[in-house]
């Protein structure tokens, strides 16, 4: 017989019955009934009922353990019987006899409770997260990552694409978040940094002629802490195609992660055909370019309801200045004045002045607005509102008025709100789709010139002609997100693979070309040798896994994850380096006042 065990403690089923086994694993609890000692012993495959008596040799060594000790105990497959039959455990229907027990690793006091589901305070829970992972739904969540990735990788492999694996150590560049860095000790005072993501290799790998790129990647950014981001790193599908349109890498990867989604979904309706809804529209419907489109609610302009109207606030800024556009942000069934107050408190938490609202009662045989902006802008156009909005008795709507640029993001936060409070979302759903036509340009505000609003290696709609003939905060570029459920849980673009173009885009922004020699060299004179045009996504591994899951945070599908400080608490990191370390590598502190 193997040293440690013979099976599982989830493999062991009523054909076994009459045999002899050796398990191991930990003890997941102890019970006392009498002089009968039940141990309920766990290992990664399942859970079995051991039993032992004061007849068994065993017995003695077996009333000292505790829970999470690591155990091997040989013993006797018995049937239970029908009235102890456990019908919710793949092992129910049988129980060891322990003949023979070993103490494979005793345990201190446990510092968090391992069995059920208990709040815990989290920086215990990272401190000891070797005991954390140990709960049953952290440890299925890991379990069901690592499924997904495989899915991920066998549905990549089947679409005939080529899993390469990039550098870590890179060089830094100046776009997108910061770096982490890395002193090398060889060239004094240079400098690696780790990857934000592998863009430039893969784009690099189309320049060399694989065609179709997949990765599994790990990505490090020195940001700080979002809710929908791990502090230090992540993991994404990375994909690059070579001669493709947009529309060849959408076909292509929707597929791809819509079979994710409908594989580890459990029976929760999936999106069959993700609509592509224009950035313009997904701000203008939604207030926010990843919509959670289990939310019914979509915004519409009423601005001509309120021009020259008895509401004198939006009247106003409506003359005063033509960027001014008023929204209405429908309630379906939110038509009382106490949710109406509720909402309207809330946008005050918010930093805002208030949130006009109307709702609709019955008033004799028709239907009337009521509340003040009702009142202001008379019978007439509360109607048209209605009209327009399709709302009924019982239903409210709600209004943001000003520069679209300004309040869109205040206006879907509304929008989300008043679905909550209603109880209008879906949750037993996955809404996915594309989000397309991102603009190429935006304003920076701070340093007054356009810059660019996403990737800067995205190709404009249009190419050159679209550079030289469209007003640039006007132009498009080929960029879209897959969302799912109001998180972005997928990016990408065509690239501009052409100098010329990319030497313009560039330009338009403020930029030399001497920045795109020094900071994207490699990049800049391979595309120079015969670039094919290409392009191609990320999906965010951790995203897709804590929505499917049904996490409500990234940490709780993450093996070892950092704080919101950015700290490794089990490992203690970061932390302080030998003094040799630091002359190896040339460096000296420079360590801020306390």
């Amino acid at each position: 017989m193997h040293r440690y065990r013979s099976h599982t403690c989830g493999e062991l089923r009523a054909n076994n019955v009459g045999e002899t086994t050796r398990l191991s694993g930990w003890v997941h609890r102890v019970r006392d009934h009498g002089g009968l000692l039940f141990i309920d012993l766990r290992d990664h495959y399942g859970l079995t009922q051991c039993v032992v008596d004061p007849d068994s040799p065993a017995f003695k060594l077996a009333e000292t353990v505790r829970s999470e000790w690591c155990i091997r105990i040989d013993g006797d497959i018995k049937k239970r019987s029908d009235d102890t039959v456990n019908k919710g455990l793949g092992t129910g229907e049988i129980e060891i006899f322990i003949r023979d027990m070993e103490v494979l690793g005793d345990s201190q006091e446990l510092p968090l409770p391992v069995f059920g589901e208990l709040e815990y305070p989290e920086d215990i829970r990272l401190k000891y997260r070797f005991l954390d992972l140990r709960r049953d739904t952290l440890h299925a969540n890991l379990m069901t990552r690592t499924k997904i990735i495989n899915s991920m990788r066998r549905r990549m492999n089947e679409a005939e694409f080529n899993e390469f694996q990039t550098p870590i150590l890179t060089a830094s560049s100046p776009e997108g978040a910061r770096d982490f860095l890395v002193p090398s000790r060889i060239h004094p005072g240079k400098f690696y940094a780790l990857p934000q993501a592998p863009q430039q290799f893969k784009q690099l790998l189309m320049m060399s002629g694989f065609d179709k790129y997949f990765q599994i990647a790990p990505c490090f950014r020195d940001e700080d802490p979002r809710a929908d981001r791990l502090p230090g790193e992540f993991y994404q599908l990375d994909v690059e195609m070579s001669f493709v349109t947009q529309e060849d890498v959408l076909t292509t990867m929707e597929p791809v992660i819509r079979g994710v989604f409908d594989e580890f979904a459990e029976g929760k309706p999936v999106t069959k055909e993700f609509p592509r809804i224009p950035y313009a529209e997904a701000i203008r419907k939604y207030g926010s370019d990843k919509p959670d489109l289990r939310n019914p609610i979509e915004m519409q302009e009423v601005t001509e309801h309120f021009a020259g109207s008895g509401f004198k606030v939006f009247a106003r800024m409506i003359e005063s200045d033509p960027k001014v556009q008023v929204w209405a942000i429908p309630a379906p069934k939110g038509g009382s004045r106490a949710f109406c107050d509720r909402m309207n408190s809330w946008a005050q938490s918010e930093g805002q002045p208030g949130l006009g609202y109307i709702f609709f009662r019955k008033e004799e045989d028709a239907i009337a607005g009521a509340g003040p902006i009702a009142k202001n802008i008379g019978a007439e156009r509360t109607e048209a509102v209605r009209n327009q909005l399709g709302l009924d008795e019982g239903d409210a709507v709600f209004f943001a008025a000003g520069d679209p640029k300004k309040f869109a993001d205040f206006a879907g936060k509304a929008r989300t709100r008043a679905a909550e409070e209603l109880n209008l979302i879906d949750e037993d759903q996955f809404a996915l789709c594309w989000i397309v036509d991102f603009p190429m340009y935006e304003w920076d505000e701070e340093n007054k010139k356009v810059d660019f609003c996403h990737n800067p290696f995205s190709m404009p709609e249009g190419g050159m002609d679209g550079l030289n003939n469209v007003e640039p905060l006007e132009l498009n570029a080929y960029q879209y997100d897959v969302v799912c459920n109001g998180y972005e849980i997928g990016s990408g673009a065509i690239r501009n693979h052409q100098v010329e173009v990319m030497k313009k885009a560039f330009e338009i922004a403020g930029y030399d070309e001497s920045l795109l020699e020094e900071k994207f060299g490699g990049m800049f004179r391979a595309f120079q040798y015969g670039a094919p045009p290409h392009g191609g996504m990320a999906a965010g591994v951790d995203r897709i896994v804590m929505l499917l899951v049904g996490a409500k945070n990234l940490r709780e599908v993450t093996l070892f994850p950092m704080n919101q400080q950015a700290q490794d608490l089990m490992m203690g990191a970061p932390g302080d380096v030998f003094p040799a370390q630091l002359r190896d590598l040339h460096i000296r502190l420079n360590l801020p006042e306390a």
